[in-house]
């Protein structure tokens, strides 16, 4: 068995703790009645996913969403809908990362989207007040590399970028497809709940691939 080199974490699940309710709420109370039809917990659907695929930027969705609802949305009411996942960003889960960055390789790949990383790249990501990008070594983010997880291919872009071997990384992802994605492609893998304390199963897998 390889030694564990590299760690990948998921950003929403894993180090952000989520609240959809609180993001399907927003977006319901801009007109988005059908908003579950879109929002999937784990992956999203429609133009919601355009968003996070990079195939629109922020602009083009807030006017396809407004044709949707068929009235004008503000850019902030279309940023408060997608901030609204966002319930907390646990400080110790954070601490722990810039601990094992001491003896790995730290990266965060995400299905996200420019709204969620414009403000985790703020100090206001971290009650430490450092931005996301502080935590990791690159953060590799689905509409900067046009494509969204479980899709095989995100996984090959950050390969080839970051010269990383699956077989020495340990790739951490609540979402089921994505772990299994992962999984077939040689990563070791460990599936977290939303909002788990997972340092110490993270402490027992390197320890036990040390």
């Amino acid at each position: 068995m390889s030694k564990i080199k590299n760690i990948v974490f998921d950003l929403g699940g894993v180090i952000i703790d989520l609240d959809r309710d609180s993001s399907l709420k927003r977006f319901k109370e801009i007109g988005v009645a059908n908003i579950e039809d879109y929002l999937d917990p784990y992956e999203q659907r429609g133009i919601f996913l355009e968003l996070e695929n990079g195939g629109v930027d922020i602009e083009e969705f807030r006017i396809k969403l407004s044709e949707i609802v068929e009235k004008p949305l503000t850019t902030e009411e279309v940023q408060s809908g997608w901030l609204g996942f966002i319930e907390a960003v646990p400080q110790y889960k954070l601490d722990y990362i810039l601990e094992l960055r001491k003896n790995y390789n730290v990266f965060i790949l995400s299905n996200t989207n420019p709204v969620v990383m414009e403000w985790a790249k703020t100090p206001a990501f971290s009650e430490a007040g450092l931005p996301v990008t502080d935590y990791c070594d690159k953060f590799y983010a689905s509409f900067e590399m046009k494509v969204t997880k479980p899709n095989p291919r995100i996984f090959d872009l950050m390969i080839q970028d970051s010269g990383m071997l699956a077989s020495e990384t340990l790739f951490v992802d609540d979402g089921k497809l994505n772990v299994e994605t992962g999984a077939k492609l040689g990563f070791l893998t460990y599936q977290p709940l939303n909002k788990e304390d997972w340092r110490k199963p993270i402490d027992q897998i390197l320890q036990g691939n040390a």
